[in-house]
């Protein structure tokens, strides 16, 4: 699980758990199927069910920051 720890990611508008208006959040944490993100507009933290973060990636709401760069480079 450690190579999801401090994964950046681009928020598209679909990610509807976005009640910060933040256009990026970073993977704190991850522990016994769960993810703890931090959004860029927020002191906050967030925790979601590893599979429901995963939906989100596949539903493409959350955009890998390294694999965005690589795709516009």
């Amino acid at each position: 699980m450690d190579l999801y720890n401090n994964m950046e990611f681009e928020l598209k508008g679909s990610f509807i758990p976005n009640i910060s208006n933040s256009d990026k959040l970073k993977i704190v944490e991850i522990s016994d199927g769960i993810v703890v993100i931090q959004m860029n507009n927020s002191k906050r933290r967030g925790v979601f069910p590893l599979d429901s973060f995963k939906y989100w990636i596949k539903r493409n709401s959350l955009i890998h920051i390294n694999d965005q760069e690589k795709k516009t480079s």
